[in-house]
């Protein structure tokens, strides 16, 4: 108690300092204003004792002076690897890059988050087999906003005491009571000076950390629903796995230099997979906060879960790319008082003071007037503010869309969505019938036959980072999820919003990052010697084909959808050691100084084993980007799988592939007399020019597979040209 009573008063210390030094800049020129960079120095020394005297001798040597120094630095990372954030000026950021002991030098930025019977979907139902006594042994770390222990998610009834191996720290601070046998540790991180916070704790004021933690692990409750609505038992993918919160985002975002300190904590303290439903721009690999910790996570191998952000359906857009991270309607809850509703339009209600030239149709503040809205339901186009229409006494809202309709969110009033074509339809029928009327029903459960597809806002490769690896990897559930939430959240967030439940339904990719986490614990829990790429691979391997192909096909979903308990048995897996990812970065031009510093026996490129081909890297799936359509395609890709099916086996390959692709596979038949046998082969992709043309498509797709007659172990070849950004 005695430490969390000092945390709030050594935070509110840095802040004064930072925000006096940083005042002291902010009348020159825009080269004297202090901003906040984290410098990321490579792999955590063995001794930590002299870490941050050597940090602060570094941050010394650029300022020039002890006592700035000192004031400048703003957080130290010495557990998991070695990095300090500080607040800089443009040449002190330029000497500390030039610096041979320096992997890189970034500015600190604020990330977003990526916003029952999925698992039963995903054929994991109450009775799938587990292994319960490793499973309960299993640590899962989440990094969000916090979590709600009064959700029953969170109830650790009958559960042990935590693994012998936890190391982390539980933070009974403010109004946060405390953790438990099920939620194990909880951790909060408010060190950027931009974003201080009166009373930081870990206590989940948002619900999305409480929904993400419980649909990866909560416990099993039977009857959960939000008013009635998707009612059922809801259970995270390990229900006797443990929870570790890590709470580095508040109402601002997610500073980066708060998720380093949680990454930081949270390798270090025993947790098995991690879970990061958080996503922001970055320039490569390691000026990315997610992609630093990951890549220190995988050495220590903890599985990495990200979201591939909620940008869809643009290209381009999936974030959380680096190969050691897996990127894996209307819901109303309100009765109708009445069988009917008057029903107005944007057009016929909108305010006779309206500028000329505005459109009252997104029906926002100040374009539509009180009189005719009052008691009415209101048809709007593509969108509409829910808050003003209440304000105005409106009892609910239609919004016509011309873009595809596939996800659902909650409202402060009545709301369902409704395609352009019925909106035509509706708005035809209000402007010809003296008094219309419409009533908006509760919601009701309902199958959707087009299952699995890829929601619209989920984003679209190709990787911005690198053109050898098709991203995302993976898809999950991610639409209409119910999970715990917390009672200190409207289920709206919308302070108008006085609805308030320990459950919500919420659609985004931030729901899909913790189905995938969920899945890779799973899996570790029968087979706890896996390495993550291992436990990746067959997740990737066995993923279930998707029904629905968009225009952008692999680009949406990667492998397919996850398949939990077929990844159990994938019978071969392509496996990857710290080596295979260091190969894979010098391919991509990183230099042997910068790799040395984040490898301890500080490897460089001109040590590394080759491994050749086009990706230098043993990845599941097979990716070729270029730029001229009218060049000749000829790559060559050199893999290699471990045997962990039968301890006898013979694997055939089997090519599926549009006509003009040549698909060669070198051998084709791979013969196994012992488990964990490795086997190497080489695939040869050849095509003529025009075998991707711009005006009919931009990627053209095959697929590899090998069977044993039992195991099927299939890879997407994906060909692409180069798109606009």
């Amino acid at each position: 108690m005695e430490e969390s009573k000092m945390v709030p008063i050594r935070m509110l210390t840095l802040f004064l300092l930072a925000t006096q030094l940083h005042w002291s800049f902010t009348h020159g020129s825009s080269d004297q204003v202090r901003k906040a960079y984290i410098v990321y120095l490579g792999e955590a020394p063995r001794l930590r004792s002299n870490v941050v005297v050597h940090q602060h001798n570094l941050l010394s040597s650029v300022i020039k002076d002890e006592s700035i120094a000192q004031q400048a630095r703003i957080h130290s990372y010495t557990k998991s690897f070695n990095a300090f954030a500080a607040n800089l000026l443009p040449d002190e950021v330029q000497k500390l890059k030039e610096n041979e002991n320096v992997v890189s030098v970034f500015p600190s930025r604020v990330r977003k988050l990526h916003t029952t019977r999925s698992w039963d979907y995903l054929r994991m139902p109450l009775s799938v087999k587990r292994n319960l006594k490793i499973e309960s042994n299993i640590i899962v770390g989440l990094l969000d906003t916090g979590v709600y222990m009064g959700a029953p998610s969170f109830n650790d009834k009958g559960v042990g005491p935590p693994p012998s191996k936890w190391k982390g720290r539980c933070q009974v601070v403010g109004k946060f009571t405390g953790c438990n046998n099920k939620v194990i540790g909880a951790t909060f991180y408010n060190n950027d000076p931009k974003f201080p916070q009166r009373n930081p704790s870990p206590l989940d004021v948002n619900g999305h950390g409480s929904h993400t933690s419980s649909t990866v692990a909560g416990a099993t409750v039977a009857g959960a629903s939000l008013y009635g609505l998707g009612k059922g038992t809801a259970r995270g993918g390990v229900p006797s796995a443990r929870i570790a919160m890590y709470k580095v985002c508040w109402p601002e975002g997610c500073s980066d230099i708060d998720l380093l300190a949680g990454l930081d904590d949270a390798i270090d303290d025993g947790i098995d997979v991690l879970s990061i439903s958080i996503g922001g721009d970055s320039n490569g690999f390691f000026d990315n906060p997610i992609a630093i910790g990951a890549f220190h996570a995988m050495k220590k191998g903890i599985f990495t879960a990200c979201s591939a952000g909620n940008s869809g359906p643009y290209v381009y857009t999936v974030q959380n790319t680096a190969p050691w991270i897996m990127t894996g309607l209307s819901i109303n809850t309100f009765t109708p008082n009445k069988k009917m509703y008057p029903l107005t339009s944007a057009a016929i209600a909108a305010n006779s003071n309206l500028s000329p030239g505005l459109s009252p149709w997104s029906c926002d503040q100040g374009k539509l007037d009180q009189k005719k809205v009052n008691g009415k339901i209101v048809v709007c186009k593509e969108a509409a503010n829910e808050t003003y229409i209440k304000s105005l006494g409106g009892i609910g809202v239609l919004i016509s869309v011309i873009g595809k309709i596939d996800t659902s969110f909650t409202a402060i009033i009545p709301e369902a969505s409704i395609d352009f074509s019925f909106g035509n339809t509706t708005l035809t029928y209000v402007n010809s019938t003296k008094a219309p009327q419409a009533v908006i029903y509760k919601s009701k459960r309902v199958p959707n036959v087009a299952a699995p597809f890829v929601a619209s806002f989920s984003s679209r490769g190709p990787a911005i980072l690198t053109r050898t690896i098709l991203k995302p990897d993976i898809v999950a559930p991610g639409i209409d999820i119910l999970a715990a939430y917390s009672k200190l959240a409207s289920l709206t967030g919308s302070p108008d919003d006085n609805r308030f439940d320990v459950y919500n339904i919420i659609s985004g990719t931030s729901m899909s990052c913790p189905h995938v986490a969920a899945a890779a614990a799973y899996v570790k829990s029968f087979h706890p010697d896996w390495s993550p790429s291992a436990i990746k691979s067959a997740l990737m391997t066995t993923a279930t084909e998707m029904k629905v192909k968009d225009g952008l096909a692999e680009f949406a979903y990667g492998a397919g959808q996850i398949d939990p308990t077929s990844a159990l048995r994938p019978g071969l897996i392509y496996d990857l050691s710290t080596l295979g990812y260091i190969r894979f970065l010098c391919n991509e031009g990183y230099t042997g100084t910068h790799l040395n510093l984040f490898t301890e026996d500080h490897t460089n490129c001109s040590s590394v084993p080759k491994f050749g081909g086009y990706d230098s890297l043993n990845y599941p799936t097979l990716y070729y980007q270029y730029d001229d359509p009218n060049s000749t395609i000829s790559a060559i890709y050199y893999r290699t799988v471990t045997n962990v099916g039968f301890r006898n086996s013979i694997y055939k390959a089997t090519v599926t592939a549009p006509k003009d692709l040549t698909v060669t596979v070198v051998p084709n038949t791979l013969s196994f007399t012992r488990l964990h046998q490795k086997k190497s082969f080489k695939v040869t992709l050849k095509a003529p020019p025009q075998f991707v043309q711009t005006f009919q498509y931009t990627h053209r797709s095959a697929s590899l597979e090998w069977s044993d007659g039992t195991h099927r172990v299939k890879s997407p070849i994906l060909i692409s040209l180069s798109q606009p950004r």
